[in-house]
């Protein structure tokens, strides 16, 4: 075993803050959680976006969005044609295409989504746009022809 002396405390250096030392590591959970990576309005994705991690897309994105464990955030810049898996979709701006959020969709005001929507939950706020089919509901096994579905199809600028 090694003991590291510690120099004494003077007071010339009595309004400093001591330094961290240089071995000490951040705690796992404080990189990996908590995480939201960002696409900025400029980006232009064509293909498939998967990740680990929250995202928020303020672009265009074509292909697919698959983020089956996270939020995705779609800004009031973004521009979506897309196929979107995710935990949960939160929207500000325009999306066409499917989303399939295994817990909730929130399209906001001023945005607008066309498309079939599957979910546990969907709200849309005044001055949200939504034309297309909604399927609301755990998915259970078929059973005498009961699939444990609510589907409707809406269209509205509410």
């Amino acid at each position: 075993m090694w003991t590291r002396e510690e120099p004494e405390p003077t007071n010339a250096g009595a309004n400093q803050r001591p330094s961290m030392p240089a071995a000490v590591e951040p705690k796992q959970a404080d990189t990996r959680e908590g995480r939201t990576a960002s696409l900025g309005r400029s980006v232009f994705i064509n293909g498939t976006l998967s990740g680990s991690e929250d995202l928020t897309v303020d672009g265009r994105v074509e292909g697919r969005i698959d983020l089956a464990d996270h939020t995705l955030v779609i800004g009031p810049n973004a521009r979506i044609d897309a196929k979107v898996v995710a935990k949960s979709v939160l929207v500000f701006g325009k999306v066409s295409g499917t989303i399939t959020a295994h817990e909730n969709i929130d399209i906001r005001n001023g945005a607008s989504v066309e498309g079939e929507l599957t979910c546990g939950r969907i709200s849309i706020q005044d001055g949200a746009g939504f034309s297309g089919k909604v399927a609301m509901g755990k998915r259970r096994p078929k059973s005498n022809g009961a699939d444990g579905h609510v589907s409707s199809t809406l269209s509205a600028a509410v």
